[in-house]
């Protein structure tokens, strides 16, 4: 028996490593046929430290689906200057998640502010 009270049972020892929660998640939305879910929980997690704060406080992402990111921006002319540093964001994001980052991005002009 093991401090518990109960006995050994097949799968109930661990394996000698922890796991965050967050890698759980992603591996069990995987297994559901979810990656792009659970892609798109790992850059709304780290939205802030991918794009800089100041990009952050005025887009945040909404989902990915087939490739593309699409992203709340809080005003049309926060929309434009994003789109002109699309090359830059796609970079940042590759640089963060490698193989996994979207290939494109489409920005959408929304009525609450990004960073609320």
């Amino acid at each position: 028996m093991n401090r518990a009270g109960r006995g050994d049972r097949p799968g109930s020892r661990r394996k000698g490593r922890l796991e965050s929660v967050g890698s759980l998640v992603g591996q069990v939305l995987g297994d559901l046929g979810l990656d792009g879910v659970a892609l798109a929980h790992r850059i709304g997690s780290r939205w802030e430290e991918i794009v800089g704060p100041q990009i952050a406080a005025h887009c945040r992402p909404l989902g990915i689906r087939g490739g593309v990111l699409e992203l709340e921006v809080d005003s049309p002319v926060w929309s434009q200057q994003l789109q002109l540093r699309k090359p830059e964001l796609l970079a940042r994001l590759e640089d963060d998640l490698g193989k996994e980052a979207p290939r494109e991005l489409r920005f959408q002009v929304g009525y609450a502010r990004a960073g609320r």
